[in-house]
């Protein structure tokens, strides 16, 4: 029986930021000094955090969310948005199983928990593969636009927020 495990990501797991790191390089060539500076920095936020899945005691998908992300350099006008799932990732001998929707619901509850009422993302359309799979976990599309060669769409999803006071 596997098992599956989701820890969110502390100061001091050094050995996972450089394991994201490499991930991200490897998949969109985002420099790994970056990436790791940045989750040094979002790992000491209580609303911005970076999650991690285990399967069998093995990393295999991450994901966060991050108050400032790329495309906010492109598109000044979202930042008045905060909150953004963002650098989703499954490594490739695991992808289409799932792991990507278990890790977005894992954020979520995630971020519900922490009093967070809405999420946005942005992803490449091309295959318009992700837009489908976060229309069925629940998100809604705010806005298509076009970005050098990239088809971007802009989501966001609401979420039910849980009381922090017992009120």
């Amino acid at each position: 029986m596997s098992e599956i495990k989701f820890d969110i990501l502390k100061p001091n797991d050094v050995e996972h930021f450089e394991l994201i790191a490499n991930w991200y390089l490897n998949e969109w060539d985002i420099p790994a000094t970056k990436t790791i500076e940045k989750l040094k920095k979002i790992t000491n936020d209580k609303y911005q955090f970076q999650a991690l899945m285990t399967l069998n005691g093995l990393p295999i998908t991450t994901g966060g969310i991050y108050n400032h992300v790329g495309l906010l350099d492109k598109e000044p006008r979202f930042k008045i948005h905060k909150n953004w799932l963002a650098l989703v990732y499954t490594i490739p001998e695991q992808r289409k199983k799932g792991y990507g929707a278990l890790i977005c619901d894992f954020i979520q509850k995630h971020s519900e928990n922490l009093g967070l009422e809405q999420l946005h993302l942005y992803t490449d359309t091309a295959e318009r593969l992700y837009e489908r799979l976060y229309e069925r976990l629940g998100w809604v599309r705010i806005e298509r636009l076009q970005i050098e060669s990239r088809n971007i769409v802009v989501m966001d999803k609401k979420l039910k927020t849980y009381c922090q006071h017992g009120i």
